[in-house]
């Protein structure tokens, strides 16, 4: 028999009890929850390792070098994404090794919290950058008085004040849940399905759609320009717009991707007949997978398609056990990373 359990984040997972059939089983856990927990490893194993190079390289500056804005929500970016990998995934996972949940009452409100907590950051964070870019690139001579630190930190602290705020709903209703046969389960418990229903359209809403439509309207924008004014720069600029189109696309894309069949599944059981089947199973943890790869990809899309990241990562091994790096090639790609030139917002 297939025993579906509400898991973190909306999810449902499945615990197995087909003792009759052990050819099914690999150590004591199905097959594919084992493949699930291989997929959580890798992404648990390259978001580590990606989010702590991108806030090496962005930590690293000499004194009294300035701070671009566009750095800083990287930066913002970069450390959600790596709390939200090493706090709550590690016991996400234990809903597919686990038939029920061991952890307590405060592992089950506080990752349930951080991972709604860490979507609206991160969606936040990526309507900041946008807007961020698009007034550096149409609005560029208004954008030396807008876009400086002070306003960069002060947004970032409205970021986390607002998510840290509109997941509290999910803190609350929160708990452990024991059945009759004794087991206990994570689960969110609402006296009033309505207001679920509520809770849910909003975040989809507030946390999904608008910054959705925001995202595609800046970068829009900001392609628009840089072909109407294409005549009007430099010929080096095409490479430049060529790349700038190609980023705009990984970025709206990859985040769509990312966070679309979450939000599916939740609508789905809210306002619809959600099946539980073998179908729905995989279609759900897929969408769990694709929520938890959205911090992993990040510095993929934000970094590694940066020639000068790329430059100062090496650079950040080189200069291991080392107090100073004082070379020139250091100094200019650090230089060169704080700069945002008014003319291209893939250049970070």
């Amino acid at each position: 028999m297939n025993i579906y359990n509400k898991s973190v984040g909306g999810v449902v997972s499945e615990s197995r009890a087909d003792s009759d059939t052990p050819a099914k089983l690999l150590l004591g856990i199905g097959t594919d929850n084992l493949v699930t927990l291989l997929v959580f490893g890798l992404i648990f194993a390259l978001g580590v390792v990606g989010n702590a190079l991108v806030i090496a390289v962005l930590v690293r500056r000499r004194v009294g070098q300035r701070r671009s804005t566009t750095n800083i929500f990287i930066l913002n970016l970069a450390v959600a994404d790596l709390s939200y990998l090493l706090f709550c995934v590690p016991f996400q996972s234990t809903v597919y090794m686990l038939p029920m949940w061991v952890l307590g009452a405060f592992i089950c409100k506080f990752v349930h919290y951080f991972f709604t907590v860490s979507m609206l950051v991160s969606v936040f964070t990526l309507s900041a950058m946008s807007v961020d870019r698009y007034v550096a690139i149409v609005h560029s001579r208004k954008s030396s008085s807008i876009r400086v630190a002070r306003h960069a930190l002060l947004g970032v602290l409205g970021i986390w004040a607002l998510s840290l705020a509109m997941a509290l709903p999910v803190a609350y209703h929160q708990r452990i849940v024991e059945t009759e046969d004794n087991s206990t389960f994570c689960w969110e418990v609402w006296a009033d399905p309505r207001k679920r229903k509520i809770y849910v359209v909003c975040t989809f809403v507030f946390g999904y759609l608008l910054p959705l439509i925001l995202i595609s309207f800046c970068y829009a924008k900001v392609l628009n320009h840089l072909h109407k004014n294409l005549r009007n720069i430099s010929k080096k600029s095409e490479a430049s717009k060529k790349k700038t189109a190609q980023t705009v696309l990984v970025v709206v894309v990859v985040f769509c991707l990312s966070w679309l069949p979450h939000h599916v599944v939740h609508l789905w059981v809210e306002f619809g007949s959600f099946p539980l089947n073998q179908a729905s199973f995989l279609f759900r943890v897929v969408a769990h997978c694709l929520a938890y790869s959205n911090s992993s990809v990040n510095p993929i899309i934000y970094a590694f398609l940066s020639e000068n990241f790329r430059q100062a990562y090496k650079q950040v091994f080189q200069c291991q056990g080392v107090s100073e790096c004082p070379t020139q090639d250091a100094r200019k790609t650090r230089n060169k990373i704080e700069k945002v030139p008014p003319t291209n917002c893939t250049t970070v």
